[in-house]
């Protein structure tokens, strides 16, 4: 019985990508000139691979030279937030409510991450 509804789902999974092979390679090519159309302030010349490879260590390093300033940043608002703890009795609901809504965001956020670590599960992990 199960094998029967694996070999089902195998061929559905099939045509589908039967199906979509077909629009990529009929819709595929119009959409990848439109998109370079579109997007054509962004293309350095000469588009090759060498240049590609130049602006990634570009990115690489503009990132690794931003480290002091996004430090800089961290370390305002950790003394930010430690003046408020300070001073909690003096703290709006406004801002309250914008802590708390933080951390749900966050725990939110840590949900997603183990649904998708599980493969997509909300039971637990594939053996």
């Amino acid at each position: 019985m199960v094998q029967i509804l694996m070999a089902s789902k195998l061929q559905q999974l099939q045509s589908q990508a039967r199906q979509a092979s077909k629009f990529v390679a009929k819709h595929g090519t119009a959409y990848y000139k439109q998109l370079l159309e579109q997007n054509k302030q962004y293309i350095q010349e000469p588009p090759t691979v060498e240049k590609c490879n130049e602006l990634a260590k570009q990115l690489f390093y503009t990132r690794l030279a931003s480290i002091p300033g996004r430090t800089e940043s961290f370390w305002k608002e950790l003394d930010y937030v430690k003046q408020l703890w300070k001073n909690k009795k003096e703290l709006k609901v406004e801002d309250a409510g914008i802590a708390a809504l933080f951390g749900m965001e966050c725990f939110a956020w840590y949900c997603a991450g183990e649904i998708v670590g599980r493969g997509f599960t909300f039971t637990g992990y594939y053996v």
